[in-house]
């Protein structure tokens, strides 16, 4: 062999370990590549998951802290729209403050319509932002024959102020006797609340 030759077979041998140099260096950098996306949406995917797991561990812990909380609310707030009962507590209140209802009336019924059907949510509206608690509003009030006065009136209040089923006053509207303004009439309407179970 001449040292033409072997110059050639050395130059096309230098020329092949360039091309196999750069070869090995795009598949090894197509690999990383394709290795940092990998790695990148795993990361990003343990992110997500370590958050969620965060969460739920943050859920569980409000659930065991307001636990009581819940059981506290079903104790006060009824779980059913018994009117009777509703009246009977609202009389025993007035009976007890020296006052004389002469109305208590309740918002009109769907039930058995086309339109309401059968639901027990008939009459109820729902309070906005608490999630499944619902209000009845009751009207209820005395006449001329059977005026009380402001102190009778004010125990009332606070009885109803005081009760489970009644817990707020949404209007009332007040009347003074003309030949005797120490004595009212006066109409209410009450907000009570009910979480169905």
């Amino acid at each position: 062999m001449n040292a033409k030759r072997l110059f050639f077979v050395l130059l096309a041998s230098l020329g092949l370990m360039l091309f196999g140099i750069g070869a090995a260096t795009y598949a090894i950098s197509t690999m990383l590549t394709s290795r940092s996306t990998q790695l990148a949406s795993s990361k990003a995917s343990v992110e997500q998951l370590t958050s969620q797991q965060n969460g739920i561990a943050k859920s569980k812990q409000d659930i065991a802290e307001y636990a009581e909380l819940e059981t506290i609310a079903k104790t006060i707030v009824p779980q059913d729209k018994d009117q009777a009962e509703a009246v009977r507590q609202i009389v025993k209140i007035a009976s007890a403050s020296g006052v004389t209802l002469t109305s208590i009336t309740f918002p009109s019924s769907d039930l058995g319509n086309a339109k309401g059907g059968s639901s027990n949510l008939s009459q109820l509206v729902p309070v906005e932002n608490i999630a499944g608690v619902y209000d009845l509003q009751i009207s209820l009030g005395n006449n001329a024959s059977n005026p009380v006065t402001f102190n009778q009136l004010n125990n009332f209040l606070r009885g109803l102020e005081n009760n489970r089923r009644t817990a707020i006053v949404g209007s009332i509207n007040i009347q003074p006797q003309q030949d005797n303004p120490n004595q009212i009439v006066f109409t209410l309407i009450i907000n009570t609340f009910i979480k169905p179970s």
